[in-house]
Parts: C-alpha cells; sequence; structure tokens
C-alpha cells in the first residue's frame, strides 16, 4: 500500500498534498539547487526531475513545519496556517551560502524566518571579536576616496584610506550576529529533523540511499 503521507515528523505525517500544494503554488523551481541538473526535453530526464523537485519541496515543507514548532516552544506568535502563495526575493549570495532548500523555507515560511530571527536575537557578539574583524579584515574597509583612486586592497593602505572603526562596527556585529544565526540554524535543523520518517518518493534530494540523488542542496 502507498503511503498517503510525504513524511512522518515526530510520528505525525504531513500529508503528501502539502507538498504538492507548494508546488503548486509556485515552488516548483528550486532556487539554485536540487532538480536544476535536468535540461534534457526526453521522459527519462523530465521523470527525474519531477522526482528531485517533489523531493526537494518535501524539504522546504518539513523546515517549515519543524520551524512551526520551534516558534510555539520558543512562545513566538504563531505563523500563518499555511506557506503563503507570495514569495519573497532571495538574494543570490544568500543562496550560495544558505543553500537552496533554507533559501526557499525562509523565502516562503514566515514561520522559519521568525525562528531564524529570535536566533539572531539570541546572539552575544564580543566586542574583541567585531574589532578582530575589523583588524584582519581591513581591505574591507577602503574609502570611497580611496576606492576611487584605484587603492590596491591587499597592500599596505595609509590610515586615512581605512574608515574608522567607529564608522563600520554596527555593520560588522550585524554580519557576525547574522553568520552565528545561521550557524545556530543549522545546526537546530539538522537535529530536529534528524528522526524524519520519509515515505519513498520524498527522500531527501541529496540522500545517497536513492538512486538518482542530487549532492547539492
Amino acid at each position: 500500500m502507498t503511503e498517503d503521507y510525504a513524511a512522518r515528523v515526530q510520528g505525525e505525517a504531513i500529508p503528501k498534498e502539502r507538498v504538492a500544494a507548494f508546488l503548486d503554488r509556485g515552488g516548483a523551481t528550486p532556487l539554485g539547487g536540487a532538480g536544476n541538473c535536468a535540461t534534457s526535453h526526453n521522459t527519462a530526464a523530465h521523470a527525474r526531475r519531477h522526482r528531485q523537485q517533489r523531493r526537494w519541496a518535501t524539504q522546504v515543507v518539513i523546515t517549515d513545519e519543524l520551524a512551526r514548532r520551534a516558534c510555539t516552544e520558543r512562545g513566538l506568535p504563531p505563523p500563518p496556517d499555511a506557506l503563503p502563495t507570495h514569495l519573497l526575493n532571495v538574494p543570490e549570495t544568500d543562496i550560495a551560502g544558505l543553500g537552496s532548500i533554507i533559501a526557499a523555507a525562509l523565502s516562503h515560511s514566515p514561520a522559519t524566518r521568525a525562528l531564524l530571527a529570535d536566533l539572531e536575537h539570541e546572539q552575544d557578539i564580543p566586542e574583541r571579536a567585531v574589532r578582530d574583524y575589523y583588524d584582519r579584515n581591513q581591505d574591507r574597509f577602503l574609502t570611497p576616496d580611496a576606492l576611487r583612486r584605484g587603492v590596491d586592497p591587499y597592500d599596505e593602505s595609509a590610515t586615512s584610506d581605512i574608515q574608522p572603526y567607529g564608522h563600520v562596527r554596527h555593520g560588522i556585529e550585524h554580519d557576525l550576529r547574522q553568520a552565528a544565526a545561521r550557524r545556530a540554524f543549522f545546526t537546530w535543523l539538522d537535529k530536529a529533523r534528524a528522526d524524519i520518517e520519509y515515505a519513498e518518493g520524498h527522500e531527501h534530494p541529496g540522500d545517497p540511499t536513492h538512486q538518482d540523488h542530487e549532492h547539492r542542496h
């Protein structure tokens, strides 16, 4: 008998219809990740791409479900009952850094965004870490005038060519806090989905146990 669920999360079934609805609402094209590799129009390639899209979409839906539960545990405001029909724009750099599954979840899922924001608020970035980043990466903080003059950022620059620490401190702290929050999110997600039971055809697209697995996320 074919299962009527895509996966089980802590014993609770996630209906296949939820994955299908996500795909129908415009989630059919992974954001630069699994499923994009099949470009041929032949039947086998089309079927393979469809399977990978379904597996990819299952991961997006599961990430949303797990984030909803985490938001409830944290006492955060409840998100909408369903993934929204509209997409937020996700920068290409975020897709590269997050992977297409998490980037799509952040784009579609208010719960995922709320959880990541809550994790970001929890991150404590010591002043010494901010200062150390500034001292080690001064090539990133050339003044606009230095850039116009074509100062080589990898040569030793004059002090006047470097933006003062006080001018860039807030941006550095924000970037470090965001990076720390993303690491915390990845750690949380790895643990949260460790015991998920997948129905056949809904496995993670990078799972090497199925024949046409795709290693990219």
